[in-house]
């Protein structure tokens, strides 16, 4: 693929400079947010994004992750990337937040070439915003009422035991679904396109049809339970504490989904001038396994060459997954660190 990022980016570029300074209150000139008004982060999102895209698998199967063992790396990644520090940057659904959780960056940034994912992350930033605690937010997710005995120190495991014994309500789904809508539409008053609601909408759906089986294997309830090689979960939904870094960044609205292709040419390079412009660095960019797609499909240069633009620190890490075979099954995908900036530097490992 052949590029000129400058012709391409430059009014972009230009826009992102003279509105960073203005949409949202910051500490100081040229610092991250401490929020983003509504104005502000939907022009984030839409500015920095490109036309959604084709990704090799479409379906429902995509709502949720399809890795295990992702926990795995969260150790070595913290001692890696100090937490409290810098933008995170990841792509796909909810396996963001517990690296997130992890990492309690100062904001972050979720790519997707699909633009449903977006559609994703908005329903789930509704329903953080709308839940007091790890119990609603079930209780929303899934169109469940709320059983008793829950409390703060419920582990993730007591949660999913406790909701798997109850039936999901359609009147709730209902009345769920409205205020998931309005608090998006109304609330924040973002400009969804009519395909973005009706894709939370079938989206939020089959949360309720399907229950904790989105996935055959893993579901969602196996993913909440994860632990580390240790044995620690150390998932979003683990602690009350956890899930708070979560609500605390939705309602600042400090989660900025975008719609980009890793190899495309707007969206990584506009989120990496907008950062640079806040004097603000990477501290992490979980990949999943696209990598091995933006290999076969011609487009790695030009994704080393987007990722090179982006603000960096020898502290930056790259998380990836890759088939790691033996134990068989959609679980089967092992996590590895990378040092971006040494990575960039000699071609992204290629």
């Amino acid at each position: 693929m052949s590029v000129r990022p400058a012709r391409i980016l430059g009014p972009l570029v230009a826009s992102l400079a003279a509105w960073a300074l203005l949409g949202h209150t910051t500490t100081a000139v040229g610092a991250l947010p401490e929020r983003l008004t509504d104005a502000a982060f939907w022009k984030l999102s839409q500015d920095a994004s490109e036309p959604g895209g084709y990704f090799r698998s479409q379906d429902i199967t995509n709502l949720t992750s399809n890795e295990l063992w992702f926990q795995y790396v969260i150790p070595d990644l913290v001692r890696r990337t100090p937490p409290g520090s810098g933008v995170y940057l990841g792509v796909g659904p909810e396996q963001n937040y517990t690296y997130i959780a992890a990492l309690r960056p100062k904001m972050a940034i979720i790519f997707d070439i699909r633009r449903g994912n977006l559609d994703i992350q908005l329903m789930y930033k509704a329903i953080f915003e709308l839940s007091k605690d790890r119990a609603d937010f079930v209780s929303m997710l899934f169109s469940k009422p709320r059983p008793a005995g829950l409390t703060r120190s419920s582990s993730a495991l007591d949660l999913f035991r406790a909701f798997a014994s109850v039936a999901s309500s359609e009147p709730l789904f209902k009345q769920n679904l409205k205020a998931i809508s309005d608090h998006i539409t109304k609330a924040h008053g973002f400009a969804l396109l009519p395909s973005d609601v009706a894709g939370i909408e079938a989206i939020y759906g089959t949360f309720y049809w399907s229950g904790y089986a989105i996935r055959a294997t893993p579901t969602y309830a196996d993913l909440m339970t994860a632990t580390d090689q240790s044995g620690v979960n150390r998932g979003f939904l683990a602690s009350e504490e956890l899930f708070g870094v979560l609500k605390d960044l939705e309602t600042r609205n400090l989660i900025v989904p975008v719609v980009g292709d890793f190899g495309g040419p707007k969206a990584i390079r506009a989120i990496g001038s907008y950062l640079k412009a806040q004097g603000a660095t990477v501290s992490a960019f979980y990949l999943s396994n696209v990598e091995q797609y933006l290999y076969q499909d011609g487009k790695w240069d030009a994704f080393c060459r987007n990722v090179s633009t982006l603000p960096l620190d020898p502290s930056s890490t790259f998380i990836r997954s890759s088939s790691g075979g033996g134990r068989g099954g959609e679980g089967g995908f092992v996590s590895s660190l990378g040092a971006m900036a040494s990575e960039v530097s000699q071609g992204c490992g290629r």
